[in-house]
């Protein structure tokens, strides 16, 4: 029996969004792959700049168990991920304060260029699509993303089990890093 496709969802219904979500997903992969392919860099270097970012921009100190835990990668991973980040000149490792034990990562002011230009194309087109709507559509899609970021967190910690953390057990933002432009 063939479907009416008047009877499909569309966009607004519940499966048309979830659907979208996912192509948006896949898409911004996709570039992601892409631009950090270009330049010599996989994406979980990527999904590590955008989450050492995130903490710069809130004050907050990244040291490599934070990588860890939010990336959700073993301890050699993460060493191979830093190691690879400070070589490439995107990362510096420091020992800061009284405690001289804890290594705290810092991006570089290349890995901020870098970033800027990989980054640049999405952030343009992205720019240019967000102008067709007012402030006031923005507002409310910002909401309905922050909502979804936040189920998505809340369905992989369910997914994990009882007891771990997941990758988004540090906050909202974790579950979708490398999905779009850099914060």
């Amino acid at each position: 029996m063939s479907e009416d496709p008047a009877e499909r969802p569309g966009p607004a219904a519940p499966q048309g969004l979830v659907r979208l979500l996912q192509e948006f997903t896949l898409e911004a992969n996709r570039y992601v792959d892409a631009a950090g392919g270009r330049n010599d860099m996989h994406r979980t270097d990527l999904n590590a700049l955008a989450v050492i970012m995130r903490h710069a921009a809130k004050d907050q100190v990244v040291t490599p168990g934070v990588l860890r835990k939010e990336l959700n990668l073993s301890s050699p991973a993460t060493t191979a991920l830093i190691d690879r980040l400070h070589t490439s000149g995107h990362v510096v490792r420091e020992r800061q304060g009284s405690d001289r034990r804890q290594v705290q990562l810092r991006m570089t002011e290349k890995a901020y260029r870098d970033g800027g230009a990989m980054f640049l194309p999405l952030a343009r087109h992205m720019g240019a699509a967000m102008a067709e709507f007012t402030p006031a559509e923005l507002e409310v899609a910002a909401r309905f993303m922050e909502s979804m970021t936040e189920a998505t967190i809340r369905a992989a910690q369910e997914a994990a089990g009882p007891g771990a953390a997941g990758p988004g057990a540090a906050g909202p933002g974790a579950a979708t890093q490398g999905a779009a432009a850099p914060e």
